[in-house]
C-alpha cells in the first residue's frame, strides 16, 4: 500500500512540475517579447512578434522568433505603385511610406535606387539583429532563472529558426535583404554561478554563445547534391516510414553550416474519409489505425534519419570542420499522439569527415549526432 501511495505522489508531482514548467515558459515568452519590443523604442514592428517557447528534457528551453520578424523588406510590384519602406527608424518600427511614380518616366530613377536600397536594407537588417541579440542577452542574464526547474546542464536558447522553413515566400514579387540565422544560448549552470556571485555580470555575458550567420546565395554542388539525395530517399516509393513531397530545400549559413528543411507526411486522405499509408502499404484505414501506426513509425523515422545524415552527409566537402550539417523537420500531423511536432538533427562536419575517412566507425559517428525534439503534438 505504501509503495502505491508513493507511486501516486510521484506521478502527481511530475504532473505539477509539467504544469509549472508550462507556466514559467509562457511567462518568459511574454518577458522576452516585451524586451525585444522595447529595443525598438516600443513602436509597432512591421511583423507581429510571436515568441514560442518549448522545453525538452535534457536539452532545455528554446524560444523561437519568427524568421522574418525584423527583416526590412521592399515591395516592388509591376504596376504604377512602388512601396518603399522608410529610413532606419521607419523600417525597424514597421512604418513605411508609399510613393506613386509613373513607371515610364521614372524607370531610370527606379534602377538608380535599387542598389542603394539593397545596401540600406542589409544595413538595417544588421541593426535589427543587434537589437535582438542585446535584448536576448538581457533576458538570459536578468530573467533566465524564471524557468526555475531547469537543470544545470540544460540550456536556454533564443533563435529565429522557429518556423523550420526557409523564407520560401520571397519570390520575384518581393525584394529583401539576405536572411541571418540568429542563435543566442546560455547554460543554466552559468546563470547559477552568477546568482551565487561566482561570476560577474560581464563574465556571464561573455559566456553566452551568439551565432549570427548570414545566409549565402551561391549554390554549392555538394550541398545541391545532398538535397537531391534526400528528396529521393523520402519519396513514397523508397521511404518505409514518413515521406516528403517535392524538393528538400537548404540554406547555406556563413561560418555556421547548412540547414535542410523537410516537411514529412505519413498518409493521404481518401475521398471517403479514410487514410492510405503508402510507405507501409496500408489502404483505407480509419483515424485510430492511422494514428497508432504513426506512433509506431516515429522512432524508426528518427533513427533512420540520423543514419541517413551520417551515411550521405559524408559526401559534403564544402563545410568547415566546425560547421554543422542540420536537418529541420516538420513532422506529420498526429493530434495527441505524443510525437514531436518538429525535429532538429545536426552533426559537425568534422564528424562526417572522420567517418568518411575511416577514422571512426558508424556507431561512434551516430553517437555524436545531436537531436532536438520540439513540443509534442
Amino acid at each position: 500500500m505504501l509503495m502505491m501511495v508513493l507511486a501516486v505522489e510521484r506521478a502527481q508531482a511530475q504532473k505539477l512540475d509539467e504544469e509549472r514548467m508550462t507556466r514559467d515558459v509562457k511567462v518568459a515568452e511574454n518577458v522576452l517579447a516585451t524586451l525585444i519590443k522595447q529595443k525598438f523604442d516600443g513602436k509597432r514592428m512591421f511583423f507581429p512578434l510571436s515568441v514560442t517557447g518549448t522545453y525538452q528534457e535534457g536539452y532545455g528551453v528554446t524560444f523561437s522568433l519568427p524568421a522574418d520578424y525584423t527583416t526590412p523588406i521592399i515591395f516592388s510590384f509591376p504596376s504604377e505603385d512602388m512601396v518603399i519602406i522608410d529610413d532606419a527608424q521607419g523600417v525597424s518600427t514597421g512604418e513605411y511610406r508609399v510613393q506613386r511614380r509613373n513607371r515610364e518616366n521614372d524607370r531610370e530613377f527606379e534602377w538608380t535606387l535599387k542598389d542603394r536600397r539593397q545596401a540600406n536594407m542589409d544595413s538595417l537588417r544588421d541593426i535589427s539583429n543587434e537589437k535582438i541579440i542585446e535584448a536576448a542577452k538581457e533576458f538570459l542574464a536578468d530573467y533566465g532563472d524564471m524557468i526555475s526547474q531547469l537543470k544545470p546542464e540544460e540550456k536556454i536558447v533564443i533563435t529565429n529558426r522557429g518556423g523550420n522553413q526557409p523564407r520560401m515566400w520571397v519570390t520575384h514579387m518581393v525584394k529583401s535583404p539576405g536572411r541571418n540565422h540568429l542563435s543566442i544560448e546560455m547554460l543554466k549552470a552559468d546563470l547559477n554561478s552568477f546568482r551565487q556571485n561566482k561570476l560577474t555580470r560581464d563574465q556571464l555575458l561573455n559566456k553566452i554563445t551568439v551565432v549570427n550567420a548570414e545566409a549565402v546565395d551561391e549554390a554549392e554542388p555538394d550541398l545541391e547534391l545532398l538535397s537531391t539525395i534526400f528528396s529521393r530517399l523520402y519519396r513514397q516509393d523508397l521511404s518505409k516510414t514518413f515521406f516528403s513531397e517535392g524538393n528538400i530545400y537548404y540554406e547555406r549559413l556563413k561560418d555556421f553550416g547548412a540547414v535542410y528543411y523537410m516537411h514529412t507526411f505519413s498518409s493521404n486522405r481518401t475521398f471517403n474519409g479514410t487514410y492510405d499509408m503508402p510507405t507501409v502499404d496500408l489502404r483505407d484505414v480509419d483515424q485510430a489505425t492511422r494514428d497508432k501506426k504513426v506512433k509506431e513509425l516515429y522512432p524508426i523515422f528518427e533513427q533512420e534519419l540520423k543514419e541517413n545524415i551520417v551515411e550521405y552527409g559524408r559526401t559534403v566537402k564544402s563545410l568547415g570542420d566546425d560547421e554543422v550539417l542540420a536537418f529541420n523537420v516538420r513532422l506529420t500531423q498526429c493530434t495527441e499522439c505524443g510525437i514531436p511536432s518538429t525535429l532538429e538533427v545536426s552533426v559537425k562536419s568534422a564528424v562526417l569527415k572522420e567517418y568518411g575517412n575511416g577514422k571512426i566507425d558508424k556507431n561512434t559517428a551516430l553517437g555524436k549526432v545531436q537531436v532536438k525534439r520540439g513540443s509534442n503534438q
